[in-house]
């Protein structure tokens, strides 16, 4: 299992961290390592001082696939989620400012905290639904997939051009703006509609 991420996928995160708008994906990767399964606290890590939350619509491919068209890819997958994608913000500026991988930011272990089930897509309309982080009970991320930049069949056949999908891969599609630090004693949960996809507690 790998996990695909996708950066810049929504115009006002793009903007909120002075990045300019991406004509055609850009993904990233993390390895097996970076997924946390729901049910377990995260651990802030003691190389970041500035940690955050970057919650995410998640897709879980279902069958191996290579070079899929556009309009062949929603058969490739079946399931939605949410989770997260923790960013050493601190350790990415620096990559940047070096022109360097962002690895050690984004693909660390236990950076990929999954939510507590996959809701099938049948039950939504995946490009019109609404999802929420709360952080100790406030919302500070109100994302829409109406707002993606890049649609879910759009990003499969983009990144399958250069990587194969495999069963069980998940892709990260994006986040909207709000993202911002975490601290030791946060809970954070994550929601889709009025439904609860994720529970997490920073440690």
């Amino acid at each position: 299992m790998k996990i695909i991420c996708i950066g810049r996928n929504y115009a006002d995160h793009a903007k909120e961290l002075n990045n300019p708008l991406p004509v055609e994906p850009v993904f990233f990767m993390k390895p097996d390592t970076a997924y946390l399964p729901a049910g377990n606290d995260f651990y802030i890590p003691d190389f970041t001082k500035d940690l955050h939350y970057e919650c995410e619509v998640v897709v879980k491919i279902k069958k191996v696939g290579k070079n899929i068209q556009e309009k062949f890819a929603a058969s490739y997958y079946d399931e939605i989620s949410l989770g997260i994608d923790f960013t050493a913000r601190d350790l990415q500026e620096q990559c940047k400012a070096k022109s360097l991988p962002w690895e050690k930011a984004k693909a660390f272990d236990n950076s990929a905290p999954m939510g507590t089930h996959f809701i099938p897509v049948s039950a939504l309309d995946l490009n019109d639904f609404h999802f929420t982080l709360k952080k100790n009970g406030t919302a500070v991320q109100n994302g829409h997939t109406a707002d993606m930049i890049f649609s879910i069949d759009k990003i499969i056949a983009f990144v399958s051009q250069y990587v194969t999908l495999k069963t069980g891969d998940l892709i990260f599609t994006g986040t909207p703006a709000g993202v911002g630090p975490v601290a030791i004693g946060d809970h954070l949960e994550g929601f889709i509609g009025e439904e609860k996809i994720l529970d997490l507690r920073i440690k």
